[in-house]
């Protein structure tokens, strides 16, 4: 598959996938007689695997990281899994504030009414004021 094919498959632009493949975060991918990219399913797998611990949150640097570890076998395992570990805890901190803003606004829009007709009450002098003035 080309790359134009799988940018529209993964839905990310050819330069992000250009990118990527030129930095390690996903592994070289073949070439055709042309020298044009020809993504496998394995290399298909990768652009899905990056993208989705992009989505998660994970930095480019770590997800090199975890592509080179991942070259060299087996017995990085326990590394990519501190990798994977330590984004989940940053992505669960991330979760919790996001939670806390929501409960906020929450009681924002619950008071909301009450929280206006006592501002407006406010205004009401100024209206008057304005009036007699002759303000519209």
């Amino acid at each position: 598959m080309n790359i134009k094919e799988v940018s529209k498959k993964f839905d990310i632009p050819t330069e992000t996938l250009r990118y990527y493949e030129r930095v390690g975060a996903i592994p070289r991918v073949h070439r055709d007689e042309k020298g044009y990219r020809d993504f496998s399913e394995k290399d298909q797998r990768w652009v899905y695997y990056a993208k989705a611990l992009r989505k998660a949150g994970i930095s480019i640097e770590s997800l090199i990281e975890y592509v080179s570890l991942v070259k060299r076998g087996d017995s990085t395992r326990s590394l990519r899994k501190e990798i994977l570990l330590e984004q989940e805890k940053q992505l669960e901190e991330q979760i919790k504030e996001m939670q806390e803003t929501l409960a906020y606004l929450r009681t924002k829009i619950a008071s909301y009414n009450d929280h206006i007709k006592s501002y407006e009450k406010t205004l009401e002098p100024s209206y008057k004021e304005d009036k007699e003035k002759g303000v519209k």
